[in-house]
């Protein structure tokens, strides 16, 4: 058996960058069975309504989409299960605090296999008012007419 070097990104997820202001990132791993496994090396999945809870120490993984595996039988899983999420006791510890006290939201960002195991990229991160996303668009868009302006220029 090959073992597997590098990482293959499955899934990201490009709204959480826009709807929220991301302040540190984790990388956690993640316990799945093994038709998600199966689904996921097939490149097949969804983080766009995901998020993290964390309840009695552990943190949980909700509504990330892992689509049935088409070959399953019977001991398929369910696509929208909750998944129990790995991390070290003082990370836990302290998203813990951060979550409670000051009102961050644990968010997925990517979901991807790193030397043969699941992982996904969580992030503590603060949710945009709506004039902070315009703020956001309005700028990217004037970056990108100077760069135009300057490449016309040349």
């Amino acid at each position: 058996m090959t073992s597997e070097q590098g990482t293959k990104v499955i899934a990201r997820n490009r709204r959480a960058r826009h709807d929220y202001h991301i302040e540190d990132v984790y990388e956690a791993g993640l316990v799945l069975t093994g038709t998600e496994v199966k689904s996921l090396r097939a490149g097949r999945a969804s983080l766009t309504d995901g998020f993290a809870q964390i309840s009695d120490h552990e943190i949980w993984l909700h509504n990330v989409h892992i689509p049935e595996y088409t070959h399953g039988t019977w001991t398929n899983h369910e696509p929208r299960r909750t998944r129990k999420l790995l991390l070290h006791r003082r990370e836990i510890d302290k998203l813990s605090v951060a979550t409670a006290e000051r009102g961050l939201t644990l968010v997925p960002l990517s979901l991807y296999f790193k030397d043969g195991k699941a992982k996904v990229e969580l992030a503590l991160a603060r949710g945009k008012r709506t004039y902070d996303k315009r703020h956001e668009l309005a700028r990217r868009d004037a970056a990108r007419e100077v760069d135009r302006a300057l490449r016309r220029r040349r």
